[in-house]
């Protein structure tokens, strides 16, 4: 799963768990029934899982490109750069 891929499952995910939600709490209030709620909601929960955890192609459509390894002997690593200042010596 791409980073993008990430993104997209975790909004997935978030939507379709509060409109699960609120479809338990609709059904189970006009049902009167908190089994019935407690199983739409149960239902939602599965398959939101089902949707968003295993690793579908839809998830991987931007793939990185990792650089060839011996591509990678021919860049120099990055300089970090120091952030220590140098003290003042003050009069």
């Amino acid at each position: 799963m791409d980073w993008q891929g990430q993104k997209l499952s975790e909004q997935l995910m978030q939507i379709m768990l509060v409109a699960f939600a609120v479809a338990a709490f609709l059904t189970g209030y006009f049902l009167s029934s908190f089994q019935l709620m407690l199983i739409v909601f149960a239902a939602g929960v599965v398959l939101t899982t089902l949707i968003t955890v295993p690793n579908w192609p839809f998830f991987n459509r931007h793939p990185l490109k990792w650089l060839d390894p011996a591509e990678a002997k021919h860049h120099p690593k990055p300089v970090v750069a120091s952030s220590k200042k140098k003290a003042v010596k003050s009069h």
